[in-house]
């Protein structure tokens, strides 16, 4: 029955892409929707734009490993990430009416740290990629014993299939649809498994000392991997394409940035969900906490839950790594087409450029497969893809947005120190994390960059931003 339920699923998230590929017509369409989301539909999608296995399966066992300094990375990072581009960035961006992140590199800055950045931030998103396929290859294995290469390809035909046909429509459509399957699985699991632990002092008396700590211990060593905890994506992710077509398919500028500010809010309370799913599961049934901690929810729910709650679990889980995984697809597919492939082909239609969007969509679903097939941890795989953009991203799009002398080579050298720097460091194992000296970097970078080459490039970006405004 379980098993019926998911294929079922899973058959309507294709159908759900096909209907919704009747309104893609162009490939602004495919990209951004349209620009047309309401309020609700938007917020969703923002959501859930990370809201899968890391949230679910990798926060939670963290959670149980190491208590609540374990997971500030997510949900609490990933929720301030989505306020600070509210606050800071949806604005602006809107404004310029443009497809990618790195569409603002070339109107900001120019060509070159437009494909600079595009190179360095298509391969950004495999790792994120990769852990939704190992998530899924974990369900259909807990489920049915499908094995992890054959799950993985599974959800990689699934998610190409609709995310292919229906492009940004899709996916925001799918996200509403399964932000409601979510939030509805979760709740009554959670308020089930409540009513069997008895009371909150029960699962506060089985925590260790310390547990419920939220700030580090006073030491360097401890306090520089707690900043690197919150900015991995509270800073790492604005820089990415799949936020960034989230915030631009909205249908104004207001609308994109409330969506935001309830993306956030809806993440952290609904991101805290799982964590005490876990800690019930870890009061009521120890003898799974000897396992894979990625596997305690799922053979939590199959061994010791009813065949209702079986189906509102997995379903729950299913549309959120189904959210996260369309969305994932369609951000670094996009870049490829209008930021790599584009520029290099003359009088190119639109038609063209559509085309060429969705065969990039399998070209990048193929090589998180074989990623995912690398490495099955879910919350490593994700650490490595927000820090590659906070290395290299981050601190050229802050600085081309609020400082008017950054500079062309400013942001190059910013992009190449804050990479090179990181690589480096990763290469060695250095004890303070690798990504806080990566972005010190890419910052001084950028300072030495603008100081000894500067240049007039805010005054043709300010010409750029007023002519996308009037139109």
């Amino acid at each position: 029955m379980l098993i019926s339920f998911i294929i079922l699923y899973l058959l309507g998230t294709i159908a759900i892409g096909w209907w919704a590929s009747r309104r893609v017509k162009t490939a602004k369409d495919f990209a951004l929707a349209g620009r047309n989301l309401p309020l609700l539909v938007a917020a969703s999608a923002l959501f859930a734009t990370w809201f899968g296995s890391e949230t679910i399966m990798g926060a939670s066992s963290e959670f149980i490993e190491h208590g609540v300094i374990g997971i500030i990375e997510d949900p609490f990072g990933a929720a301030l990430c989505l306020i600070l581009v509210g606050a800071f960035f949806a604005r602006p961006l809107y404004r310029l009416n443009i497809i990618t992140f790195n569409d603002f590199f070339r109107i900001r800055f120019n060509r070159r740290t437009e494909l600079i950045s595009a190179i360095f931030m298509v391969p950004s998103y495999f790792g994120w990629i990769a852990a939704q396929l190992v998530a899924m290859a974990i369900i259909l294995n807990t489920i049915a014993n499908v094995p992890l290469f054959w799950g993985i390809m599974i959800c990689t035909l699934v998610v190409v299939a609709y995310t292919y046909i229906g492009g940004m429509w899709a996916v925001s459509v799918t996200d509403f649809v399964q932000t409601i399957m979510i939030l509805l699985g979760l709740v009554i699991l959670a308020a089930q498994l409540f009513a069997k632990v008895g009371s909150i002092d029960r699962l506060v008396e089985g925590a260790p000392e310390g547990f419920f700590r939220f700030t580090p211990q006073a030491d360097l060593h401890h306090i520089a991997h707690y900043v690197a905890a919150w900015i991995t994506i509270g800073l790492g992710s604005i820089p990415q394409q799949d936020i960034f077509q989230r915030v631009m398919a909205a249908k104004s500028a207001d609308t994109a940035v409330r969506a935001s500010y309830l993306g956030g809010a809806g993440y952290l309370i609904i991101g805290l969900i799982p964590l005490f799913i876990g800690l019930c599961g870890k009061v009521l049934y120890p003898e799974l906490n000897s396992g894979d901690p990625q596997m305690i929810l799922p053979q939590m729910v199959l061994q010791h839950s009813s065949l209702f709650l079986q189906i509102l679990f997995f379903g729950a889980l299913l549309s959120a790594i189904l959210s996260t995984t369309s969305g994932a697809i369609l951000a670094p597919a996009t870049v490829i087409g209008e930021n790599l492939i584009r520029p290099y082909l003359k009088d190119i239609t639109d038609k063209k450029l559509l085309q060429i969007m969705r065969w990039s969509v399998v070209g990048v679903a193929i090589c998180s497969a074989i990623m995912a097939n690398w490495n099955s941890n879910i919350f490593d795989l994700v650490s490595q893809s927000s820090a590659l953009s906070l290395v290299s991203l981050f601190i050229p799009l802050t600085a081309g947005l609020y400082w008017k002398k950054a500079s062309c080579t400013g942001a190059l050298v910013a992009i190449l120190a804050g990479m090179g720097v990181w690589l480096a460091c990763e290469i060695m194992g250095t004890a303070i994390p690798s990504l806080i000296y990566g972005g010190l970097a890419s910052w001084v970078g950028m300072l030495l960059g603008t100081w000894l080459w500067p240049d007039d490039s805010y005054t043709d970006f300010t010409s750029s931003l007023k002519a996308s405004s009037t139109n």
